[in-house]
């Protein structure tokens, strides 16, 4: 079993920045990748980025990429998630998660085995 806690949310006006953090317990948080989604109501949930276990790789959505960047930091078992330049369109929930794979099959949310509680991202126009 993963525990993972999300932090960070909250209200930003557009072209501010966020640092999402998302804590995570209960296995070796080194030995596996871990990624960042966003939920819309009513939408399904979107990839946004992921990092190895290593962080030697990254994978990013389109539609942040330039804009974001993911990090981790073992020794304290938190990976992060640096939003700039935000956009009303980046309002969303974001959960991070945990998955076993690597490269690009952590684009997918189907390849995550355990997830956070979420922390809501507020982007004012």
């Amino acid at each position: 079993q993963v525990q993972l806690v999300e932090s960070g949310g909250g209200l930003v006006q557009a072209g501010g920045s966020l640092r999402l953090s998302c804590a995570a317990s209960g296995r070796p948080f080194s030995s596996y990748g871990m990624g960042w989604f966003r939920q819309l109501p009513g939408k399904e949930r979107e990839f946004v980025a992921s990092i190895s276990a290593s962080a030697i790789n990254t994978y990013y959505a389109d539609s942040v990429k330039g804009r974001t960047t993911i990090s981790r930091d073992n020794a304290k078992n938190t990976v992060y998630l640096q939003m700039s330049s935000l956009k009303p369109e980046d309002t969303a929930v974001y959960y991070c998660a945990v998955t076993p794979y690597s490269g690009t099959l952590t684009m997918s949310l189907r390849n995550y085995n355990y997830w956070g509680q979420g922390t809501q991202v507020t982007v004012s126009s």
